[in-house]
């Protein structure tokens, strides 16, 4: 690695950012500037975040509320696409990723910076995310991962606490409180401590969003929530824009106890990671967008986008938002949403999310075709020469099986 005379750093002010600040200045003798996002996540993180890098070595600190592009940009259009990883994460952390990254390089460029750093393990996802973005962006950058660099010495949570401890760096987190968490406006994700041993069931005094179903209201609530062109636009009637509707979501989810999931998933780098979520807003709008587009969409179409659903997943999931399958799965996911415009109404009660009602103006159920009682637009009988030519294979394959195994009775009856 060249000479390194200016870095832009990934900042939250938690463990692991805080003591990389100052092991930077150490160890590469650089100037470092800091990028904090905000995505939604609790304000007291953000609390006298600045104040903080200043005071630990950072020469200039960056703090920018980016919560709204974050819904509007990678967020909404994922949800569009209906990408769930391994049919369960929604994969809050993924998207977050990009969106940094892309700031980093801005920073950094407006700065004259050299390289961009991160805090991410040589374990995790994220080095890949945030690094992809990099090289997407702009490749000449150099890119500084402390976990993987040789001058690294630190190697657990505790060695980290004890480093902040020796240099006089303030951090929140203790030796009796390791989880690792990630928040942002559309989930919260634990990773670490008790969670490592996938028996372990989840400490409740761990959630922060979300009451446990068993503590929910034992009366339901009923939401109804509009889409525009695959995009949530209002709830029971009311306008809200993004981070309006998101919030509120949020908190009548995670009051009804919504949007928990304990998941042992296939991490990118090739091991398994075991991670509870909470995405309250995000688990109703999922299901109310899946029960829109039961109507809107087509058999073959809704057919054919599952599979881009979980190839999007994929690729969201494995850091490639800034590449060239990325924008043409969103040019036809864009077109599948054309139609996704309508109301849908879902229930809370205890933990789930149940769809109850959907209606669209362009709505392909049709009540006359679909009914059980008589009609005057569809001819029962049509449905006979219909299985007929439908079932002409099986018949066909049959009538072979059963003339081939004539003609062996009577070989077998000729011996």
């Amino acid at each position: 690695m060249k000479d390194i005379k200016k870095v832009v750093l990934a900042y939250s002010g938690g463990l692991d950012t805080s003591v990389i600040l100052t092991w930077l200045k150490e160890n590469y003798g650089c100037e470092v500037i800091t990028f904090t996002a905000a995505l939604g996540q609790d304000a007291s993180e953000l609390d006298g975040l600045e104040e903080k890098a200043i005071a630990t070595g950072a020469s200039k600190a960056y703090i920018m509320d980016l919560t709204e592009e974050f819904l509007t940009n990678y967020v909404f259009p994922t949800l569009k696409a209906g990408a769930v990883y391994e049919k369960e994460y929604l994969l809050g952390t993924s998207f977050a990723r990009p969106l940094i990254g892309k700031y980093m390089v801005e920073i950094a460029e407006k700065e004259g910076a050299d390289a961009v750093a991160h805090g991410c393990t040589g374990k995790g996802n994220d080095q890949v995310r945030f690094e992809l973005a990099f090289q997407a962006l702009n490749p000449h950058l150099e890119v500084i991962a402390p976990w993987r660099d040789e001058k690294w010495t630190i190697t657990s949570r505790e060695d980290a606490l004890d480093y902040a401890h020796a240099h006089g760096i303030p951090v929140a987190m203790t030796k009796d409180s390791l989880y690792s968490r990630d928040g942002n406006i559309w989930h919260i994700s634990h990773e670490g401590g008790i969670l490592e041993n996938p028996w372990n069931e989840p400490d409740e005094s761990m959630f922060q969003l979300s009451v446990s179903p068993e503590e929910a209201p034992d009366t339901p609530l009923y939401l109804e929530i509009d889409f525009q062109a695959g995009v949530p636009v209002a709830i029971d009637g009311n306008q809200m824009g993004p981070v309006e509707l998101l919030t509120y979501l949020n908190s009548v989810g995670g009051a009804h106890g919504v949007g928990r999931i304990d998941i042992v998933e296939n991490r990118l780098v090739g091991m398994k990671s075991r991670g509870v979520y909470e995405t309250p807003g995000g688990t109703i709008l999922y299901a109310a967008h899946q029960g829109l587009e039961s109507i809107c969409l087509d058999k073959e179409t809704a057919h054919y986008k599952e599979l881009v659903a979980a190839k999007y997943a994929d690729l969201v999931y494995n850091g490639q938002w800034f590449t060239p399958l990325h924008e043409a799965l969103d040019a036809f996911v864009d077109k599948t949403q054309e139609t996704v415009t309508g109301t849908v109404k879902v229930k809370l009660y205890k933990g789930s999310c149940s769809v109850v009602g959907r209606k669209s103006p362009y709505s392909l159920y049709q009540e006359e075709f679909a009914t059980f009682g008589s009609d005057e637009v569809y001819n029962q009988a049509d449905a006979t020469g219909f299985i007929h030519l439908f079932g002409l294979p099986l018949k066909v394959k049959a009538l072979i099986d059963m003339e081939n195994a004539a003609d062996q009775a009577v070989a077998v009856e000729a011996k």
